[in-house]
This record gives C-alpha cells, structure tokens and sequence, in this order.
C-alpha cells in the first residue's frame, strides 16, 4: 500500500484480493455459450479454450468458499422473441460470429427459462451467493451489482469467465469506472476467437491489475488460515 495526497492506494496482488473486501465475479458461465449440444456449439463456435477455463475457474471458486470471499455469478439473459433487444442491440448480435451465421437470423442464446440459459456444471450458486442477470456485455449496465457490491463494503473484484473480450471486458471496465480495483485471472478467462481474447488481454494488461489463479488461491487460502484475532 503507498499513500498518494492522503489516500491509501493498494499495490499489491494480496491487499486487493483480501477476503474483506473482495468479491469472485464469474460472467456468464453458462451452457449457451460453452457448453456441447447448446447454442454457440451448434453453430460451430470452437470452444475449446473453455477446458482450461473450467478446471482454472472452478479451483478459484472453491478456494473463495473456503475463504469466504463473496461469490456473485452473473447470467446473461434474453427475454423471448427478443423483447430485451433494441434494434442497435440487434446489430450487435448479427455482428458476432457473422461467418457461422451466414446469411442466418440474429442469434438465439441464453433465453430466460431454457436450459441453455442455466449456469454450467460445477458453477451452479451455492445458497447465499448472489446472482445478476444482465441484458448486455457489462454485469454493470442496468443491474443491480453495484448496489450489491457496495452495500457489502466491496473495494476489489476478481473478474473471471467469459467472453474475454466481450462481457469480461465490458464488466472490468465498468467495475473501475465505478471505483473498484479490478483484478483479471488471467487463466480463468477464455473466449471462442484465441486472437481477439490475445488482443483483449493486452489491453486489460495496461489497465488493470492481472493475476494467475494459482496465485490468487494462495492469497485466499493463506487469509482463511489466519486465525481469527489475526
């Protein structure tokens, strides 16, 4: 920690991630987007960077419930015959993955109520972790994460999931607009296109604050060891 004009500025990896006040963020792990037999699947996304992802991703959830980290999982969600869509929103969609859907409709994913739409094996929310359903990129925009965050003294999130350049991106860049340090594991983040999750990542690597999971395990597994007078 440094002092800047009399303000403590957290510098190191461990002072951010500190179970006190920091919270787990995973986007949108859902079947639509990574899981075979769903949507992006059957369109012929290649989703094979989300192996590692999963094994990664699912070591770090475990390491914060034993440390009592706070847990949020945030699930993208559409309403049917694409009530949440605007036509700007639309565009966007018929936008991605444009050389699997050809000539095609704006996709379909993530539709309230589907199976496709429920948060994938091994990272379904345990009782007492919160759940943000969004209708666009950011976990921010038009939820109330905020408000959750802050009402339970957050100053630090872990930003993990996916896509890395699309809703991970989105929701790192909210998260310090809004004054929170953001901390990206690195190996827990993926997308379906290697070469814009490369371009992503040198980006967030200007920005903010990256850390491995093996790393960020080993701060939460050293604080829920402390005794706790410590």
């Amino acid at each position: 920690m440094i002092d800047v004009e009399g303000k403590s500025v957290f510098t190191e990896v461990e002072e951010m991630v500190n179970p006190a006040h920091c919270a787990l963020i995973l986007v949108d792990m859902q079947k639509d987007f990574a899981e075979v037999g769903y949507a992006y699947d059957k369109l012929g996304v290649d989703l094979s960077m989300y192996s590692n992802l999963r094994t990664n991703l699912s070591q770090v959830l475990d390491a914060a419930r034993r440390s009592n980290t706070m847990v949020v999982h945030i699930q993208m969600t559409n309403y049917n015959n694409r009530q949440s869509d605007s036509p700007a929103q639309i565009r966007f969609n018929m936008r991605m993955h444009g050389s699997f859907r050809g000539d095609g409709p704006p996709l379909r994913y993530t539709i309230d109520g589907t199976t496709g739409h429920q948060f994938l094996e091994g990272f379904e929310p345990k009782e007492g972790e919160f759940i943000v359903k969004k209708h666009r990129s950011s976990a921010f925009f038009g939820t109330d994460l905020d408000m959750i965050l802050r009402s339970n003294q957050i100053s630090t999130l872990v930003v993990t999931g996916l896509t890395t350049e699309g809703c991970v991106e989105s929701t790192a860049r909210d998260g310090l607009f809004n004054d929170y340090y953001v901390v990206i594991a690195d190996d827990c983040v993926a997308s379906d296109d290697p070469a814009q999750h490369e371009a992503s990542m040198l980006l967030m690597r200007n920005r903010f604050d990256i850390a491995s999971s093996e790393e960020i395990i080993g701060c939460w597994d050293d604080a829920s060891a402390k005794p706790l007078s410590a």
